[in-house]
């Protein structure tokens, strides 16, 4: 289990470059659609309040996702396990493409391997198994986000 989280977090890092310029594979258009399942726990408002979807508090604003660390926005009650993740430095890089698809797919999962803690818990119990619904959420949340 250690290995695979060193391995994930390694090639997380190899792409984090590639990445780096919120780079994102998906088709926005698709994900703005499949954004919709998102809404009733997430909203996207920009940082002057122009609001660029409604949705719900339970989650955190996904306004500039691609440019911060899981955990990190001031304010927000995260649970302790993904908080952990902006105190302990575990990805200085913040999210990419591909740390994004795993987590959607399975938070509590991608929480455990990430952390290498067994009994890390996510507050986000739903979860996007398709992978290219997922790189087309990122790919919208990309597109929509502020610019570099």
């Amino acid at each position: 289990m250690k290995f695979l989280s060193i391995a994930t977090l390694g090639l997380s890092l190899i792409a984090a470059p590639a990445f780096a310029d919120g780079h994102a594979s998906g088709d926005a258009a698709e994900g703005e659609k499949v954004f919709k399942k998102c809404k009733s726990c997430h909203m996207i408002v920009a940082d002057d309040e122009t609001v660029i979807q409604k949705g719900g508090k339970t989650g955190p604003n996904l306004y500039g996702v691609y440019q911060r660390v899981p955990g990190s926005v001031e304010g927000f009650k995260y649970g302790n396990s993904i908080k952990s993740i902006a105190e302990n430095d575990v990805m200085p890089d913040g999210w990419n493409e591909e740390q994004f698809v795993s987590y959607v797919a399975d938070p509590k999962a991608w929480l455990k391997e990430i952390l290498d803690d067994s009994k890390a818990k996510s507050k986000m119990s739903f979860k996007l198994k398709d992978a290219e619904d997922a790189a087309n959420v990122w790919a919208y949340l990309v597109s929509v986000g502020p610019a570099e």
